[in-house]
């Protein structure tokens, strides 16, 4: 059967800590430059994230903001004879479909070996079979 994949991996070790380990260097240089940012330039910075947090409120009350579509209810007039007997044909033309699509498939399954059109046709009357079960349901 299946063999097992024994790791000697240690536990500890996942992928951010790998990257970190890995690029290190750049995250130091990031961070380093970060903090001189900051520290030259701290009203300006305070300035900008007033001003986007502040351009953020606006833009989600006007903008970004999606109105309900109003809800048209159309009225139908449904004659219940006709729609009974309308989903009594559907029902009768599906069982009809199923019952040919089942010798289809029993006849290809029960050849050997099967040809190109052989295995598209079995393809195709499985997808048909799949689509009438998920109308039933």
């Amino acid at each position: 059967m299946l063999r097992k994949i024994h790791s000697n991996r240690d536990p500890r070790d996942t992928l951010y800590s790998e990257i970190r380990r890995e690029f290190s260097g750049y995250f130091a240089l990031g961070t380093n430059a970060g903090k001189r940012l900051a520290g030259a330039y701290p009203k300006f910075i305070f300035g900008c994230m007033v001003i986007l947090m502040a351009l953020s409120l606006v833009l989600s009350f006007t903008v970004f903001r999606h109105p309900d579509a109003p809800k048209i209810s159309a009225i139908k007039k449904v004659d219940p004879v006709e729609d009974g007997f309308s989903q009594i044909m559907q029902a009768t033309s599906n069982i009809r479909e199923t019952m040919h699509l089942k010798k289809l498939v029993d006849s290809l399954t029960g050849k050997r070996q099967l040809s190109r059109e052989d295995s598209t046709l079995l393809d195709s009357a499985l997808d048909r079979l799949s689509k009438i079960h998920q109308t039933l349901k």
